[in-house]
């Protein structure tokens, strides 16, 4: 890439010395794929049988896949069967350390990649907050957790300063995944580089030691912070943790679960030795772009969260309406706990107080109640496997690809709400009358 910013390359230079050679070569390489399989909805049989796929060695359920093949144009990509993602970004929420029945926070959570990775780490248990503060990129957030079938997810559209003060304290981990300049991604994105000037890393900087700042706000005693960005500018990275460290004695840099190159050495205070545990991702050294991040541990006793939790609010009669069509249709039961209007969520335990927040997803939305009846959301597919309803059609990859244009299916089976699947994976749902099953896939996500 000859258009790389020449003030860029000068700072590489002097950071990497005997290393930048090779690294200003890499962007002339082709750049890595890479997928992750999405383990709420299947495994990873599935996808092999579609593509040639190959591990990444820091993620155990990500692969990277030929440039030349197009998986996200696959039904199972709508089906949510994987998540294409760049390849190095799956070792940030490896290295966090999620357990089953955590509280977890993405702070800057757009598009989804690593919102969904915690999620798989979660199984269905605790709760994930998603946070995103542009309107539009949080609108696409919400569609890729849908897409992923996940149900334990809030999804806020929120400056990071009015959560601060409604969760003080709330959460087990939390990710600040933070906006940055986008160094690590010159290769993959030509816009990045023509956005790209010194004074923008600057700008970055103040707002990522801002973020962060809140985000200690609302971390347990005991719990773990994780810095990231997709940049390669030190005044981003180690100086933002350096500045931080500064003003909270309470945390320190700790190892992470994998490896990669030692931050970079910077002057100042003395705890600048925690620095060398931060982790550079180079695309000379590894399979995957470019990347940083940090651990940061707090210290003391974890403690029950301090804030108010969400109450549960439906009125009977809505209730009972979900209630006799989940007899009908589903092998499970689901409890609803929430009603915005005619709409039923069924919130993921712990959920806080939402009352005066941008909530664009309030856990799993079951569906509508129209006309003294309930209609499934297209969520709830999403989020249903195939032994959880009493009527299911599994139909192949063609018969799948006119599923999602809006075609109707020609089935005789038993009348009533029937899940369709592709390779035993949810995909939507359809309305059966013994003969023609009408279609229910969403219009605005037809193909």
């Amino acid at each position: 890439m000859t258009n790389l910013p020449k003030e860029f390359l000068s700072r590489m230079k002097v950071m990497l010395k005997d290393g930048f050679d090779e690294f200003e070569a890499s962007f002339d390489k082709e750049r890595l794929y890479g997928l992750r399989i999405n383990t709420l909805k299947c495994d990873a049989g599935v996808v092999f049988e579609r593509f040639s796929l190959q591990p990444i060695p820091w993620c155990d359920t990500g692969y990277y896949y030929d440039g030349e093949s197009s998986p996200g144009k696959d039904v199972l990509h709508d089906a949510g069967a994987y998540y294409i993602q760049e390849p190095s970004a799956m070792a940030v929420v490896e290295s966090m350390n999620v357990k089953e029945g955590d509280t977890v926070l993405d702070l800057c959570a757009a598009p989804g990649g690593k919102s969904t990775q915690i999620a798989c780490k979660l199984a269905g248990k605790g709760l994930l907050v998603s946070n995103e503060l542009i309107p539009s990129r949080a609108k696409i957030l919400s569609q890729n957790i849908e897409r992923m079938g996940i149900g334990n997810c809030i999804v806020l559209n929120e400056r990071p300063d009015v959560l601060a003060g409604r969760f003080a304290k709330a959460f087990d981990k939390i990710l600040v995944d933070a906006p940055c300049s986008g160094e690590g991604m010159f290769r993959k994105n030509a816009v990045a580089v023509d956005e790209w000037s010194q004074e923008a890393v600057i700008n970055c900087k103040a707002r990522q030691i801002e973020i962060l700042d809140h985000a200690a706000n609302m971390l347990k005693d005991g719990g773990t912070l994780t810095y990231s960005t997709c940049t390669f500018s030190k005044e981003e990275n180690e100086e933002v943790i350096d500045s931080f460290l500064s003003r909270h004695d309470r945390f320190r840099v700790v190892a992470s679960a994998y490896k990669f190159d030692s931050g970079i050495p910077i002057d100042g205070g003395s705890r600048n030795g925690e620095i060398t545990l931060c982790n550079r991702v180079y695309p000379h050294k590894v399979g995957g772009e470019g990347h940083f991040f940090a651990v940061l541990q707090s210290d003391g006793e974890k403690l029950p969260s301090d804030y108010s939790e969400q109450i549960p609010s439906i009125d009977a009669k809505t209730l009972k309406e979900w209630n006799v069509w989940q007899k009908e249709n589903l092998c499970i039961e689901i409890k609803a706990d929430l009603s915005f209007g005619q709409n039923l969520y069924a919130m993921p335990q712990g959920t806080p107080r939402l009352n005066g927040l941008k909530v664009l997803r309030a856990g799993l939305h079951l569906g509508e109640i129209k006309k003294n009846r309930f209609e499934p959301s297209h969520s709830l597919a999403l989020a249903l496997g195939v032994g959880q309803v009493k009527r299911v059609l599994d139909i192949d990859s063609k018969a799948a690809e006119k599923f999602i244009s809006g075609q109707t299916v020609e089935y005789g089976g038993e009348k009533g709400w029937t899940l369709v699947a592709c390779n035993g994976i949810s995909l939507g749902w359809c309305k059966c009358d013994g003969v023609y099953a009408k279609n229910h896939y969403p219009k605005g996500l037809r193909k």
